[in-house]
């Protein structure tokens, strides 16, 4: 048993790591003019986010309701950064995925805390999410104004309730929880905004960086969200 609780602490140590010298290695392949062979990005990419996904995996044995919805999230955004990695073709398609994953999301915070418990993280979002849009919305393709616009209702709603979540259960053992799916949203917005400033009114200087670089803390914030047996034993 103590070797493989070391193993397990090993483990448990290694993976941020792991996932930190996959998405550096993807950003800098993804960057332009780019540090390494961009093909590597093809490879770091999705690597990251499968080390994101094991990491919730590891997480939601002890909470499978919690963890169902997000662990799919996560899937559905693996697809997500599959499609996008081909930007003309697979933009609809990533958004697609990205879409079903706000879903899945909102679908499991609202398992711990009803839908608009809190409302005014829903106003605050809302008024970023109608800011940022009405500044891109001339750049916007007449066939994907529609598509883009379900995508920003859905991101919205995903980060609100996320921190409905969190202000909801405040002096609640799974507070500290929901305050990761809290961040983890806020982030999203933040490397969405940068996305679509970057696709339709950019470009923005090192747009990969900025955009990766606050993704993948927000996948891995929505991972941390899913209690530990050893956390859910504790509350």
């Amino acid at each position: 048993m103590p070797a493989m609780t070391a193993a397990v602490q090993r483990t448990s140590f290694s993976l941020p790591l792991l996932t930190l010298i996959s998405g550096s290695l993807a950003i800098m392949a993804l960057s332009h003019p780019p540090q390494l062979p961009a093909a590597w990005g093809f490879v770091f990419k999705p690597l990251t986010t499968l080390l994101i996904v094991w990491h919730a995996w590891r997480r939601g044995a002890a909470e499978p309701g919690l963890a169902r919805w997000l662990l799919a999230g996560l899937v559905f955004s693996l697809v997500g950064d599959v499609a996008l990695l081909f930007p003309v073709s697979g933009f609809v398609p990533g958004l697609l995925g990205f879409l079903v994953a706000h879903v899945c999301y909102i679908l499991g915070f609202c398992s711990r805390a009803r839908f608009a418990a809190v409302r005014w993280p829903f106003l605050l979002f809302g008024i970023v999410a109608a800011m940022v849009l009405g500044r891109l919305w001339a750049f916007v393709p007449g066939a994907l104004q529609v598509p883009v616009l379900v995508y920003v209702v859905a991101l919205t709603l995903m980060a609100s309730q996320a921190w409905a979540w969190w202000r909801h259960s405040v002096r609640d053992p799974q507070e500290l929880r929901a305050r990761w799916a809290a961040w983890g949203g806020t982030l999203f917005v933040f490397s969405d905004a940068m996305l679509a400033i970057d696709r339709f009114a950019g470009p923005v200087s090192q747009a990969s960086l900025w955009v990766l670089a606050s993704y993948w803390p927000a996948q891995w914030c929505m991972a941390q969200s899913v209690g530990r047996p050893a956390e859910l034993s504790a509350a």
